[in-house]
């Protein structure tokens, strides 16, 4: 098995409790490689390095416009590497090598968008009021950040997190999710070789009590960005108040997937199979309830059931395979748990429901796609994040229905509307309290494009112009013109 090595300051080291752990191919149920179990000590050096680089190393004293050519140097290397590092996210996360390699090809841009940002943060010039001065604005890098990244898209999540952070300037420590941690050591590498300064990216891998906890409320890190569940969301965004550390949280969701009788039904039969049973539904943004108008329930239930049928569970690395396997034991217990809470509360299984077994699936967790119908949004199914391939059926009358049953749950990162109506697809962006509206498709993605969550799906923005205004703080300049002291120096000027 592969031995792998803390990055820090620039270089490989092992922990200092000299503890490693296993990672697992979900496919094959197997250990492949050993990742090193950082320490408080651990993330006391990588913070201190990454404080010292961002304040006093080259990147501070560098322009901006040759900020940007690191940057951009970055993601030439993610581009050059991308067939490796997804082969490596699949034994990791279990995800279909198509989707892994698809991120990855598409990972460079946010290094290029973000190294061509680098040098357009200007300030202004306001037109003070006050006589006989002057007053300009600057941004400035809000500190060391600490990035927690899911092991649904380790990579990708990287990118949305560093690249903007070190955009604005920041220094940054990497604490990757314990179950997908090695291609984040093997990313590592290649910000060396682009020239980016030692301790400007470090990373740190551990488990959240100890690893996690340490960088969290290290006294050092003055911004933190999270992706993962709303739970531990709320316990970070908790810890980060004591010291007012600013923070960003990409959470849950139990995003609607709302199709009208008007719909292209084979196109909005692939968004649904698309927003629930691709990455084996591991994705913040699932469509995990259809909404359904009740004109069409049947009709629309029968093309999805066939379509949802043909799907292809197995070896994530095989180009034929629709379905992967469950990434982690305990997500896999969840969601056979959640199938059993659905089946209590009365719903109908109508497709699924069980482990999914057959030739090449005995070393992985499988679960077969599942469709419940006979929903009630009061259901636990239809409220809480399930996070893999079941789908929850709601039927709804009109647009008012569609809107009230949409809105009827504590998560609001995404939704979809299928529908040839663009008044009716105008209203229902307006009136759908989500982050991300998608309209006649489904879980798509940009740089350029501010990506998060509403109500408990997360605080901030990832992506486009709005991430990079995350790791900035705004400063006020004044400078007085006047040639004398003035006539009263007890009040407020």
């Amino acid at each position: 098995m592969r031995t792998y090595q803390l990055f820090i300051d620039g270089a490989y080291a092992d922990p200092a409790g000299g503890e490693f752990f296993d990672t697992v191919d979900p496919y094959r149920g197997e250990a492949w490689a050993r990742i090193p179990k950082a320490g408080r000590e651990d993330v006391d050096r990588a913070v201190a390095a990454a404080k010292r680089a961002m304040y006093e190393g080259p990147w501070a004293a560098m322009n901006a416009t040759a900020r940007g050519k690191v940057m951009r140097r970055i993601g030439d290397l993610v581009a050059q590497n991308a067939g490796r590092l997804a082969e490596i996210e699949v034994r990791d996360n279990g995800k279909l090598l198509a989707e892994m390699l698809g991120q990855l090809r598409y990972h460079p841009e946010w290094w290029y968008y973000f190294g061509g940002l680098v040098d357009k943060i200007e300030g202004g010039v306001p037109p003070i009021d006050k006589p006989e001065m002057f007053a300009f604005t600057t941004h400035e890098p809000v500190g060391v950040v600490a990035a927690l990244t899911a092991w649904n898209s380790p990579l990708l999540f990287i990118a949305w997190k560093c690249a903007p952070a070190l955009a604005a300037g920041c220094a940054v420590v990497v604490k990757p999710s314990e179950f997908t941690s090695a291609s984040t050591l093997e990313f590592a590498a290649l910000t060396k070789e682009a020239g980016l300064p030692d301790g400007m990216f470090n990373v740190v891998t551990g488990f959240g009590p100890d690893t996690g906890q340490a960088l969290v409320t290290h006294p050092d890190v003055a911004k933190i960005t999270f992706t993962g569940s709303d739970a531990t969301g709320a316990r970070i965004y908790e810890q980060a108040a004591k010291d007012l550390k600013r923070v960003s949280l990409e959470l849950g969701g139990k995003s609607p997937n709302i199709v009208f009788a008007d719909a292209d039904m084979k196109m909005a039969a692939a968004g649904v199979v698309s927003g629930i049973f691709a990455a084996t539904g591991q994705t913040c943004i699932a469509g995990s309830r259809l909404l359904v108008q009740r004109s069409v329930k049947d009709a629309f239930l029968d093309r999805l059931l066939t379509l949802a049928k043909s799907a292809k569970i197995g070896d994530p690395m095989q180009a034929d395979t629709n379905i992967g396997p469950v990434a982690t034991p305990a997500q896999y217990r969840k969601i056979l748990d959640y199938i059993d809470v659905a089946k209590a509360e009365g719903a109908r299984l109508v497709l699924g429901g069980k482990p999914a077994s057959g030739p090449g699936l005995a070393g992985g967790r499988f679960v077969e796609p599942t469709i419940f119908t006979d929903v009630t949004n009061g259901m636990r199914i239809a409220q809480e994040e399930v996070f893999g391939p079941v789908l929850s059926v709601i039927e709804f009358e009109d647009e008012a229905e569609a809107v009230r049953i949409g809105n009827d749950v504590i998560y609001g990162l995404a939704a979809g509307v299928w529908t040839k109506d663009i008044g009716r697809a105008i209203r229902m962006s307006k009136a759908l309290r989500a982050g991300s509206v998608y309209v006649n498709t489904y879980r798509a993605v940009s740089f350029m494009m501010p990506f998060g969550g509403m109500k408990r799906s997360g605080l901030g923005r990832e992506s486009g112009i709005d991430a990079i205004h995350e790791f900035l703080e705004p400063k006020s300049v004044w400078i007085s013109l006047a040639e004398d002291a003035p006539e009263n120096p007890f009040i407020m000027r």
